[in-house]
């Protein structure tokens, strides 16, 4: 497998850890914030689904095989699944981390598409980036 499919599959399971993590956070989060944090948590849910199936996609279109399993995405993924968070601030800043470790691992994939002339993964990747950073941005409000 080389570079180009390496940071796409990390991608494949990360977004597949994110959406259960998501899923997690969307069906036990409580308090003040619940209805707006719950209908959030599902928006995002549903766009990293979508994103985990984009970038799937363009893995196969390219010629990899992405990874398809639960053990397999573990094995390779950079987030972890969600861990003791309990109040609606920790989950928020759980989820802002992790877009930052997606936007780092982005710019990575952004430059070894444009070095590989890739241009079609690496607007794929710059699309994904800059929504990521207006979630960081939404939500690093949210938990203040």
């Amino acid at each position: 497998m080389n570079k180009l499919h390496t940071l796409l599959d990390l991608h494949v399971a990360n977004f597949s850890v994110l959406f259960t993590k998501l899923h997690h956070y969307h069906w036990f989060v409580e308090g003040p914030q619940f209805h707006a944090l719950h209908e959030k948590f599902e928006e995002l849910y549903d766009e990293v689904n979508e994103l985990y199936d984009s970038f799937a996609e363009r893995l196969v279109m390219i010629g990899g095989r992405p990874s398809s399993s639960l053990k397999g995405y573990l094995a390779i993924a950079s987030l972890q699944e969600a861990g003791a968070e309990k109040t609606a601030k920790e989950m928020i800043l759980a989820i802002v981390n992790d877009l930052k470790l997606l936007v780092i691992d982005l710019k990575e994939l952004i430059k070894v598409a444009q070095d590989a002339e890739d241009e079609v993964t690496a607007d794929l990747a710059i699309g994904t980036l800059a929504g990521f950073e207006k979630t960081i941005w939404m939500l690093s409000a949210t938990a203040k």
